[in-house]
C-alpha cells in the first residue's frame, strides 16, 4: 500500500499551491531535498491540475490529495492520478466514495468515537488531526492504547514541526507525520525553493533516525 511507501520517508509535506507552475517548482524543490512525496490540499483551485501535471512530469513522486471533503473532490483526486487522499474528519459518505473509487484514503480522527467510526468503515490508517491542538503526543498515546490490538496506524498532522516530529515518529503506531512547515504558503508564494529544499532535506535526515 502507498502508506507503506510513505513510511520509508517518515514525513509528508502538506502543501497548498496557488498555481500549477508554483506546484511544479515545489515538486522540484522537494525532489532536490530527497523527499519525493507531498499531500496537495484541495484548499486551492490549482490542486487537481497540479497533481496531474506533476504526475506526468515527475513520475517518481508520490502525490496525494488533502482536505478532500466532497464526492466530487474524491473523483477529481482519482482523475488527477492521486495515489492517496486524506481528510480532516471522518465523514462516512466520503470514506465510502473513496472506497468505491479505489482510492486509498485516510480519514481524520481526534477522539475515540472518531476512531470507532473509522474502524466500522474499514479504515485502519488514520490521520490524527489537529495533532498538537488536540493534545499532542500524550493524547495520541491515550487514543492508541484501547485500539492497538485493532492494528490502527496513524499520521499526526497539525502543529507538527522539526522540534516535535520525532516525539510522534518514535511511537510504534505512527508511520509518518504530515506538516506545512516544510513548504509553507508564504514560502511557496515567494518562490523560496532553496529554503524548501533545505527543510525537506532536514526532515528526511531527522526521520531516518527513528
Amino acid at each position: 500500500m502507498v502508506f507503506d511507501e510513505l513510511r520509508s520517508y517518515g514525513v509528508v509535506p502538506v502543501v497548498a499551491v496557488p498555481t500549477v507552475d508554483a506546484g511544479l517548482h515545489l515538486c522540484e524543490a522537494l525532489l532536490a531535498g530527497g523527499l519525493p512525496v507531498a499531500e496537495v490540499t484541495f484548499r486551492t483551485e490549482a490542486a487537481a491540475a497540479t497533481i496531474q501535471a506533476a504526475r506526468e512530469r515527475f513520475p517518481e513522486l508520490i502525490l496525494g490529495a488533502g482536505t478532500v471533503l466532497t464526492r466530487e473532490q474524491v473523483q477529481r483526486s482519482v482523475d488527477a492520478g492521486a495515489r492517496f487522499a486524506v481528510a480532516p474528519g471522518c465523514n462516512p459518505t466520503i470514506v465510502e466514495a473513496a472506497q468505491q473509487a479505489g482510492l486509498v484514503f485516510a480519514p481524520g480522527v481526534c477522539t475515540p468515537s472518531d476512531i470507532e467510526r473509522a474502524l466500522e468503515l474499514g479504515c485502519r490508517f488514520l490521520k490524527f488531526f489537529p495533532a498538537e491542538a488536540a493534545g499532542g503526543v500524550d493524547m495520541l498515546k491515550s487514543l492508541i492504547a484501547p485500539y492497538r490490538h485493532m492494528g490502527v496506524r496513524f499520521c499526526p498532522t497539525g502543529g507538527v514541526k522539526t522540534s516535535n516530529m520525532m516525539s510522534y515518529l518514535n511511537l510504534p503506531e505512527v508511520d509518518f507525520v504530515g506538516g506545512t512547515w516544510i513548504a509553507s504558503a508564504k514560502q511557496i508564494e515567494s518562490g523560496a525553493w532553496g529554503e524548501i529544499t533545505a527543510l525537506a532535506r532536514e526532515a528526511v535526515s531527522l526521520a531516518a533516525q527513528r
